[in-house]
């Protein structure tokens, strides 16, 4: 085998590597990599309805669609938090192309050790498993009319305010259902 067929093969090992490292490698942190369409996006956001004056903050922020998106469009301060550290690298490279990039700044880390309390709105796009462990968290920081959007999974036990297709949106307090306080009981 000569020194271009090695090239190669070790080129498309590499590039096999990184499709299955980004769309599997999530899982060790508790979800597997699935982008969230412009479409899905666009729902997500109209529901949330957040303004100029809004902290948002995207747990799970993946490469950026929505985070990026609301402060954009929408002229939001965003905090964009992914733990994984080839998504957060592609979303500071997106967010350095955005001429609001100021408005977004990037976290990477845990999203359970992130603070939610001065959130006005919280995106979310999680595996159900990750959904129902973060229910406390949200029962416990969330403010009184924060807002929390997302994707596909809802949050067990919780009653929207609003549905759009795969989408749900809950305000705190009152998604927690009657005869609910802070921390589900």
């Amino acid at each position: 085998m000569d020194a271009a067929a090695i090239a190669a093969l070790l080129a498309a090992f590499g590039g096999l590597a990184f499709i299955v490292y980004f769309f599997f490698g999530s899982f060790a942190h508790g979800a597997g990599y699935e982008p969230t369409s412009a479409r899905v996006a666009e729902e997500m956001i109209r529901l949330a309805n957040p303004s100029s004056a809004d902290l948002v903050i995207d747990l799970g922020a993946g490469t950026g669609e929505i985070g990026l998106r609301v402060a954009r469009e929408r002229g939001s301060r965003v905090r964009a938090v992914e733990i994984d550290p080839l998504r957060a690298a592609i979303l500071s490279a997106r967010r350095r192309s955005e001429s609001d990039r100021q408005r977004v700044t990037i976290v990477r880390g845990d999203l359970f050790d992130e603070d939610l309390a001065e959130a006005d709105v919280v995106f979310a796009f999680l595996w159900p498993s990750t959904m129902a462990r973060l229910r406390p968290k949200l029962e416990r920081e969330l403010r009184s009319g924060a807002r929390f959007v997302t994707h596909y999974h809802p949050i067990p036990g919780w009653v929207p305010y609003a549905t759009a297709g795969p989408v749900y949106a809950y305000r705190a307090p009152e998604c927690w259902g009657p005869g609910l306080t802070r921390g589900g009981t």
